[in-house]
């Protein structure tokens, strides 16, 4: 087999971003999901691919165990920097948060005794499977409710944005303690494991947020991500919860003036904390546009598309889809009572679901699941989201930005010059320089 051009390959991967743009403006005219035209990019991809005598496997999972790292950091970093944690928010954020965690737990287990029942005899292999399954992907959805009313479109980001958190927290956890002797010892070693790792988070938080605001050098982007996944790398080392560490330090950046308060107030300058919130969004925002690019394609590369004819495969993702929409009602129902659409509808499944199945270890493959069962409820969970938008006569709508999030004093921060608050906030000898002269 021929080794591929190096420059054709850079060609390939560029002309792939290039098309992931074009897609998200399609999306935006037509309320078709990106999302399904990369996929059907990535079944293109293969086809060609196969006529130049190429194999996809190797070239497909070599590089996505540490493209799903990166994926992972930068989905939970994402979301933690667009949580405020205020007062006014907080009946939005408990019942989102709510849920998130019941129907991630309820969708969780319906789904794996539908797994159980149809593939997997084994119990707790059924559930691993099914947690990738009951995970809401907020990589579609903040892209999608910008036409929503200001209450729903917070309730659906703050509901995406927990259960990608929760579900690969679930996942790993399930994951970890998968040899504990009883239940008692699973809930010892979660809960402290959790308690260790958020003591050792806020800790880390707070020197990284007073370190990095001495930063004065312009290069400084990569070495703040390199940070990241060094703390991520040695947290799974150690065995602690790696991604809380990344949601804590997204948290107290994010929401700094309630972390230093008294004596600790002094130490912060809040220009140089607002110029690190402002890098940090950019490279989130725009690795994970690129990771979700080369996630779906590479999804619709490893696709057999002869699955999808399979009345097995069609008939066990119908009855997981049944389960989780109805699940979904019972507790939008619950929380929010009344006006649950198009809620309901908005639940599309994507970027962590496949990067949960693909982090599933060795020991608990099951080759008689199916690609196609993921291929399914991708689709169309897609396609039923966007039918319940245009149907309650809402299109596919990015948010512009995420100003309802922080707050209306971050509002007025984003759309006013930035000042300092204080000389404290002043570089040594720019007072002077900024003083005018009589």
């Amino acid at each position: 087999m021929e080794v591929i051009n190096p420059y054709i390959a850079i060609i390939a991967i560029s002309v792939v971003i290039i098309i992931s743009y074009f897609f998200n403006i399609i999306s935006q005219k037509t309320n078709i999901p990106s999302v399904l035209m990369l996929i059907l990019l990535g079944i293109l991809i293969k086809q060609g691919i196969k006529l130049m005598g190429f194999s996809t496997g190797d070239m497909v999972f070599n590089i996505l165990e540490l493209l799903g790292i990166v994926g992972l950091i930068m989905i939970v970093l994402e979301a933690a920097l667009d949580l405020r944690l205020t007062k006014d928010k907080w009946p939005t954020i408990w019942k989102s948060f709510s849920v998130a965690l019941l129907s991630l737990i309820a969708s969780s287990a319906a789904c794996a005794y539908i797994i159980h029942f149809f593939i997997e005899p084994d119990l707790f292999t059924a559930l691993v499977y099914a947690i990738p399954l009951s995970v809401m992907s907020s990589a579609i959805i903040i892209p999608s409710v910008g036409g929503l009313s200001e209450n729903k479109k917070e309730f659906m980001v703050y509901e995406g944005t927990f259960s990608d958190i929760l579900g690969i927290m679930f996942f790993y956890f399930l994951i970890g303690n998968a040899e504990a002797e009883n239940a008692q010892v699973v809930v010892f070693d979660v809960v402290s494991n959790i308690l260790i790792t958020i003591v050792l988070s806020v800790a880390i938080s707070y020197a990284l947020v007073l370190i990095f605001q001495k930063m004065t050098s312009h290069v400084k982007l990569f070495m703040l991500i390199a940070v990241l996944l060094i703390l991520y790398s040695v947290g799974k080392l150690f065995h602690l919860s790696s991604l809380l560490i990344i949601l804590v330090f997204g948290l107290v950046l994010n929401n700094h003036k309630l972390f230093f308060k008294g004596i600790l107030k002094k130490w912060v300058r809040p220009k140089k904390v607002k110029e690190i919130l402002d890098d940090f969004h950019l490279v989130t925002i725009e690795t994970a546009f690129v990771v979700r690019t080369f996630f779906f394609v590479t999804f619709g590369v490893i696709i057999t598309l002869s699955s999808l004819l399979n009345l097995d495969i069609a008939l066990i993702s119908l009855c997981i889809l049944a389960a989780l929409y109805i699940i979904r009602f019972i507790f939008l129902k619950l929380f929010v009572q009344r006006d649950i659409l198009p809620q309901l509808f908005i639940a599309p499944r994507g970027l962590i679901t496949i990067l949960l199945f693909f982090a599933i270890p060795d020991e608990y493959q099951n080759e008689s699941f199916d690609l196609g069962i993921l291929l399914y409820c991708i689709i169309i969970s897609c396609v039923i989201m966007a039918v319940g938008l245009v149907a309650s006569g809402k299109n596919v709508v990015p948010i512009e930005d995420m100003t309802f999030i922080y707050g209306s004093d971050k509002k007025e921060e984003l759309e006013s010059p930035i000042l300092p608050e204080s000389h404290d906030d002043i570089e040594p000898g720019e007072l002077d320089e900024k003083t005018p002269k009589s």
